[in-house]
C-alpha cells in the first residue's frame, strides 16, 4: 500500500516537471500577447510594473528571458544524477542575481554588476566540482579506490595481529610441553 502512494506521488511530481518543460516555450513567448505601452500588467497573483523599462511588456520580456532558463536549470539541477551537477549552480546563480537585481533594485543598468556575485559563487563551486572529478578519475581511470585501500590495510593489520597471537600461543605450547 505504501509503495502505491510513493509511485503516485512520483508520477504526479514527474508529470508536473514534464508539463513545466513542455510549456516553457509558450511561457517564454507569452510576452508577445501582452498589450503595448502600458505602465503595469495586472495578473491574478501579481502585478508587473514597467520599473526602468519602456513599458510593462518590455519588463515582462526581460523577466521571462531570465525566469524560464532559471526554471529549466533548477529542474536540471534537481533531477541530475551526474557527478558534475554542482556546476549547474553557476548559471543558476547568474540568472538569479540578474533577475533579483532588476526586480528589487529597480536600476536602469541591466546585467551590469551581477558578474561579481557569480564570480564568488564560481569560486566555491569550481573547487568542489574539481575535487569530485579528481576522486572519480582516481577511482575509475587510475583504479585507485581509497576505501578499498583502507579496508585492505585494515585486513593486513588484523592478519598481522593474528600472526603475532599465534606465535605467542605456539611459544606457550612449547614451554608447556617442555614442563610436562
Amino acid at each position: 500500500m505504501r509503495s502505491k502512494k510513493k509511485v503516485r506521488k512520483r508520477f504526479i511530481i514527474e508529470g508536473l516537471i514534464t508539463l513545466l518543460i513542455a510549456l516553457s516555450p509558450v511561457m517564454f513567448y507569452s510576452y508577445k500577447y501582452m498589450p503595448n505601452d502600458t505602465e503595469s500588467l495586472d495578473f491574478i497573483l501579481f502585478t508587473v510594473k514597467a520599473n526602468e523599462f519602456a513599458d510593462a511588456r518590455t519588463a515582462m520580456w526581460f523577466y521571462l528571458i531570465k525566469l524560464i532558463p532559471l526554471m529549466l536549470l533548477i529542474i536540471w539541477f534537481v533531477t541530475n544524477k551526474q557527478w558534475w551537477y554542482h556546476a549547474i549552480l553557476i548559471p543558476i546563480s547568474m540568472f538569479s542575481f540578474q533577475l533579483y537585481s532588476q526586480i528589487f533594485e529597480r536600476t536602469a543598468e541591466v546585467d551590469e554588476n551581477e558578474v561579481f556575485y557569480v564570480i564568488a559563487v564560481t569560486m566555491v563551486v569550481v573547487p568542489i566540482v574539481y575535487f569530485i572529478r579528481l576522486k572519480l578519475v582516481d577511482k575509475h581511470v587510475h583504479g585507485i579506490d581509497l576505501d578499498a585501500m583502507d579496508t585492505e590495510l585494515q585486513i593486513l593489520k588484523e592478519k598481522e595481529e593474528l600472526r603475532k597471537e599465534r606465535e605467542k600461543l605456539e611459544e606457550r605450547q612449547k614451554t608447556l610441553s617442555k614442563k610436562v
